[in-house]
């Protein structure tokens, strides 16, 4: 049984994991791959971010955020970032969170979602996306260096909310 609640600073310490091995591995965000402990919580807990976590029996499995993806005149549309625990993948939570997630914004009254990076490479990821309705709307030829596929294209995703 999957349950989602908002995070806490109390779950630091378990997040952590999961933020420095995907950056670490370096295949799917723009973190620095040897990013430090608190820049990594203070990006992912950043000041305007709404951050939740998923649990399984008790343990995190996963955590999102969501935010605003600009200021101003670009306020009402979303964006979000999503991570789950390396052995805890292909197992249906990405999916929860992120059907959550999309429910959580248009709570917030956000009207659309774009994604501004979506690795070329995350098939699984594209994959969530377009079953959840999100369209590739622009390409970014040979923008993210992989480590092991060198320049790869990064996708912009979008999809609206009302």
């Amino acid at each position: 049984m999957l349950s989602l609640r908002r995070a806490t600073e109390k779950e630091h310490d378990q997040i952590w994991p999961s933020l420095r091995e995907v950056a670490a591995a370096g295949e799917t965000y723009t973190f620095d791959p040897a990013i430090k402990r608190e820049e990594a919580l203070a990006y992912w807990f950043a000041e305007k971010n709404e951050v939740w976590v998923a649990l399984s029996e008790g343990r995190l499995v996963g955590t999102y955020l969501l935010r605003a993806n600009r200021s101003g005149g670009g306020s009402h549309v979303a964006n979000a970032a999503f991570v789950v625990a390396p052995d805890a993948q292909a197992t249906g939570i990405g999916r929860a969170m992120a059907e959550h997630c999309l429910k959580e914004a248009r709570r917030l009254g956000f009207r659309a979602m774009q994604f501004n990076f979506v690795v070329s490479t995350n098939t699984s990821a594209i994959r969530l996306w377009k079953n959840l309705g999100f369209e590739i709307v622009g390409t970014l030829p040979g923008a993210f260096r992989h480590p092991r596929q060198g320049y790869v294209d990064a996708y912009v995703m979008y999809r609206s909310l009302i």
